[in-house]
């Protein structure tokens, strides 16, 4: 596909694409005014992890049922629903005047953003010109903006007031919301429904629970990184956006580049496993060398590099183990995973609390090493999907070529945040439409 067609779309598509680039915004952008929301609102840190513990438990949950919605209303309707929610919740949590309000309000927006997320490829393959794989260029793009800019925006609003990220927020989706009632077509549903409880069916099959397993463990010390680094940096707004921003244009950069390099180079089990170590590496550095303001900057500038590897290349393993339909797949890991991070700044702040700031660290480098124990269990699953994929018969492309099988494969950055096995849902539906 050519790049004078691919920006050459419908304006549904940048609608929704604006929509996601904003969505994605919100994974570092509280990260920069996470020590000022501890200073002005009399909180501990602990307290303030909460915004990423409420928010990612009920993203980890609703996972759950987004497909069961999806597969009943629509993916416009549920975009449209998800984006309502993000905007209410997100300006609810700028008015609020208490830690505990904003770790509420921050519960509603996650439930919004896990129905935008798993219906916003849907929507925009369902607009795109150029197919399902221009679909998928679009939307990592999209992505890696969105985390990229989303610390430096949350930096820039945060010097003004913390309220401002999330205004902010509730401004932006508010514009993406107008111009998706206005500008989206409904989407055909699925021919058939998504049973409520397959995706905690799906986990009884052990490859698939494996994967779930090693990303909660990952998950534990990345979220521990991003909920409790901002803190021995003792940078202000501005600067903690520079270097988050910094370590999203590594992680948007390698998820798209390196990630695939590294599985048809080496396989996705040891590049998995390289990755894993480096990152448990840099978290552990973190944790011994806390009080040194310039290994804490380096260490999480650089772990940017083994995330962006880790998000595609655990996601697209996912997609190639598990022996159930992608979409049922994708909301069980998806369950699994959330649940490691929002469960881990809430342990953090404990072990803050009763020790002090190196242990965290300390304790997300060894579930990140643990994890890579978890996976060599399943390294038989992971090298008959790679010769699959080699040979072209990945799951969920039989029908395609082996040069197509890869490149979409190759394009799981997608499937990281929920959206990518619905769209390839919807592409199947239209297909024999």
């Amino acid at each position: 596909m050519s790049s004078q067609s691919l920006f050459k779309q419908p304006k549904a598509v940048f609608a929704v694409a604006f929509a996601c680039v904003v969505s994605f915004m919100g994974i570092g952008l509280v990260d920069p005014i996470l020590p000022a929301l501890s200073t002005k609102l009399n909180a501990t840190p602990s307290q303030v992890s909460l915004l990423f513990t409420s928010y990612l438990l009920v993203t980890a949950v609703a996972m759950l049922f987004t497909g069961w919605v999806a597969s009943r209303i629509g993916a416009k309707a549920t975009l449209i629903t998800g984006l309502a929610l993000i905007v209410v919740f997100a300006a609810l949590a700028g008015l609020s005047g208490s830690i505990n309000g904003i770790v509420g309000f921050r519960a509603g927006w996650g439930l919004g953003n896990a129905l935008f997320i798993a219906t916003s490829l849907a929507v925009i393959v369902a607009s795109a010109t150029g197919g399902f794989a221009g679909a998928i260029v679009l939307y990592e793009a999209a992505l890696g903006l969105g985390i990229a800019a989303g610390p430096l925006i949350g930096g820039l609003l945060g010097e003004i007031s913390w309220r401002g990220p999330f205004f902010g927020v509730a401004v932006l989706m508010a514009i993406a919301l107008l111009a998706t009632v206005a500008l989206v077509e409904p989407t055909p549903k699925p021919e058939r429904p998504t049973p409520l409880l397959a995706p905690i069916k799906a986990l009884r099959h052990r490859a698939l629970l494996t994967m779930g397993i090693t990303a909660l463990l990952y998950n534990w010390g990345f979220f521990t990184m991003l909920g409790y680094a901002p803190y021995p940096m003792e940078l202000n707004e501005i600067q903690l956006g520079f270097v988050f921003c910094a370590w999203g244009l590594l992680l948007a950069f390698f998820s798209i580049t390196g990630a695939p390099w590294l599985q048809r180079r080496f396989g996705t089990a040891p590049s998995l496993y390289g990755a894993l170590t480096v990152f448990a590496v840099l978290v552990l550095l973190i944790g011994v060398f806390t009080d040194t303001r310039w290994v804490v900057i380096t260490c999480v500038i650089a772990s940017g590099v083994a995330a962006g590897i880790n998000n595609t290349l655990t996601t697209q393993a996912v997609m190639l183990v598990a022996p159930v339909e992608r979409p049922v797949a994708s909301a069980a890991y998806g369950f699994v995973r959330f649940i490691g991070g929002g469960l881990a700044p809430f342990a953090a702040g404990k072990m803050v609390d009763h020790w002090n700031m190196h242990v965290p660290f300390v304790v997300g480098a060894a579930a990140i090493l643990l994890g890579v124990a978890v996976l060599t269990t399943g390294r038989k699953p992971l090298a008959a999907a790679d010769a699959e994929l080699a040979a072209g018969g990945a799951h969920g492309t039989a029908d395609k070529v082996a040069g197509e099988a890869a490149d979409e494969v190759a394009g799981e950055m997608a499937d990281e945040f929920g959206g990518a096995p619905d769209a390839i849902d919807y592409e199947k539906t239209a297909e024999r439409a």
